[in-house]
């Protein structure tokens, strides 16, 4: 593991410091950037998430959606929990935490933009950072792989669907040329430059070939990461100095959902059998977020300073922290975990 993967946590903490500060400081600057838009889609957001989730997509070999038969079952969980429960189970918690636990303490104007983001944020699994989780717990890669690759193939005709019958719910307005767009862009156009740089690839100089690109990439990736960290908490720099307690309230449920889909994939994996070298990664990938598309989608959507994109961004900002906690949880389980499987 690289330097950037093993410190991972101190560069995402001093970036969100830096970027808070850097958009509490320089508004100005700040503003300027975020209103570098075509179409509502902020370009400088635009050109980082590309940068960071092409590499990431080049990982990922289509063709091993043939190993969705050899892991049927942990398959299975992961698209239970990602398709069936996190987007409701988000939707769920946020109407009961926004509208009614702590919505004397938030703005009434803001609270269906602030449940928008938070759905938004739920409705699509991870693509990028599952690599590293995956690896971080000892995962299966061609599990990892494949089920990458399954999601990505569903996300493409269910994002845009789910998001709007579940923000149509929520009584917000949804402008579907909009969302189509941010589909298009932050998801099919990806897809598309990956597997045609990967099959480039692999005819002009094979394995070995790839393998060299993506070790040039990997930095690359993480920069970028880096970067959007830095140019959405500088975008939010104000709002989260001046509104510690909204950052709070936002933070209950998507920790409520991250912990309880990781922990209902885990068990279920558990239950049906399955080997820990794939509950694992089953897990992860059950309560990770696909944070570039959401924020990208709320920016596109409801603007660069709405309360949507402050609760996809603190989304940003729980995600890392909180997925390494998963991690550990996850290896330290691990005996427990194949007592029940051997006995089976």
């Amino acid at each position: 593991m690289g330097l950037f993967e093993r410190y991972l946590t101190l560069w995402v903490a001093l970036c969100i410091v830096v970027g808070t500060g850097l958009g509490h400081f320089m508004p100005g600057a700040f503003a300027a950037l975020g209103g570098m838009e075509v179409a509502n889609v902020n370009l400088p957001v635009a050109a980082l998430i590309w940068l960071m989730i092409i590499p990431m997509l080049l990982k990922v070999d289509f063709g091993a959606m043939r190993e969705v038969g050899r892991h049927w079952r942990g398959i299975g969980v992961t698209l239970f929990v990602n398709w069936a429960v996190k987007p409701f189970s988000m939707a769920l918690l946020g109407w009961f935490f926004l509208r009614h636990v702590f919505a004397d303490w938030l703005p009434a104007d803001q609270i269906d933009s602030y449940m928008a983001g938070l759905i938004l944020l739920a409705a699509a699994p991870c693509t990028a950072m599952v690599f590293v989780w995956s690896n971080l717990c000892r995962g299966d890669a061609n599990f990892t792989l494949s089920q990458v690759a399954l999601n990505d193939a569903i996300m493409v005709v269910a994002f845009a669907p789910l998001v709007a019958l579940l923000l149509g719910l929520s009584s917000i307005t949804v402008p579907w040329d909009t969302l189509a767009l941010s589909v298009g862009l932050y998801i099919l156009v990806p897809v598309a430059v990956a597997v045609f740089l990967r099959r480039w690839l692999l005819a002009h100089g094979g394995e070995a070939r790839l393998d060299r690109v993506l070790a040039r990439l990997g930095p690359v990736s993480l920069v970028a990461l880096l970067a959007t960290l830095v140019l959405l908490f500088g975008f939010q720099g104000r709002q989260i100095v001046e509104q510690p307690l909204i950052i709070a309230i936002l933070a209950v449920p998507i920790l409520i959902q991250v912990y309880f889909n990781s922990g209902l994939a885990y068990l279920l994996n558990r239950r049906l059998g399955v080997a820990h070298c794939v509950a694992g990664p089953s897990a992860l990938i059950g309560a990770s977020n696909f944070f570039e598309l959401a924020v990208a989608t709320a920016v596109a959507l409801f603007g660069v300073h709405s309360g949507a994109a402050l609760a996809t961004v603190v989304g940003v900002l729980i995600e890392v922290p909180v997925m390494l906690s998963v991690v550990k949880i996850v290896n330290n389980t691990r005996p427990w975990y194949e007592r029940e499987v051997r006995a089976q």
